[in-house]
């Protein structure tokens, strides 16, 4: 193959190259977009969390374990002192309808004279305890507002898998951005003299002051 016919080759698989890139950049950045955004500003939140004053809000409610339900489970606890089990659907339900809440088939920590369930959330905290010597029920919930929602959602502390797997999806979705954009940089910076050094200096600001101020 001669010089003159190599050149528009070369020029031709170029072109392919930075439409695939381009194409994978764009769709990165789309599905990408809403959720960066939000990042960043619970990122700021997180970063100032010191500063921003949450008013939680508390809630407590009581009733009392249906002597049919109450029985079963002191001998069921008695069997299982020390252990980390769900309660019984039958509880569970009694529950739900009490207190609006949905157990879910989270462990509870079981003692001879009581059953405490834990029912941590994004941006609060929740729990119920059963005594189970007379079946009185105790259900408090903590609502923190909704900056310390976003800041949960943002670290998926409380979240649940779905969001866990949203979370990792969207690190994915960031990465391929990332690599497209600085391969996309590479095809240019022939006509861009400053992109090298603009790259360079992106990755040694956070290096000099990780290294510098955080002890």
């Amino acid at each position: 193959m001669s010089v003159h016919s190599a050149s528009p080759a070369r020029n031709a698989s170029r072109a392919v190259w930075l439409k695939h890139l381009h194409q994978w950049h764009w769709v990165s950045s789309a599905m990408c977009l809403l959720c960066m955004f939000l990042f960043s500003i619970t990122g700021i939140t997180l970063n100032h969390a010191a500063q921003i004053e949450a008013k939680p809000t508390i809630v407590r409610m009581q009733a009392q374990l249906p002597a049919a339900l109450a029985a079963p489970l002191r001998a069921y606890a008695a069997r299982h002192d020390g252990a980390r089990e769900p309660l019984p659907a039958p509880v569970e339900q009694w529950l739900a309808d009490s207190f609006k809440i949905q157990p879910g088939g989270r462990n509870a920590e079981w003692a001879v004279d009581e059953v405490y369930l834990p029912l941590p959330k994004a941006g609060g905290d929740a729990w119920v305890r059963i005594a189970l010597d007379d079946g009185a029920t105790e259900f408090e919930n903590t609502d923190r507002g909704w900056i310390s929602w976003l800041n949960d959602v943002h670290k998926g502390r409380n979240t649940g898998p779905a969001w866990n797997w949203f979370i990792d999806i969207f690190a994915v979705a960031c990465l391929v951005f990332c690599v497209t954009g600085l391969l996309i940089l590479k095809f240019h910076a022939a006509n861009r003299p400053f992109t090298w050094p603009m790259v360079g200096l992106g990755v040694l600001i956070p290096v000099v002051i990780a290294l510098l101020f955080i002890h």
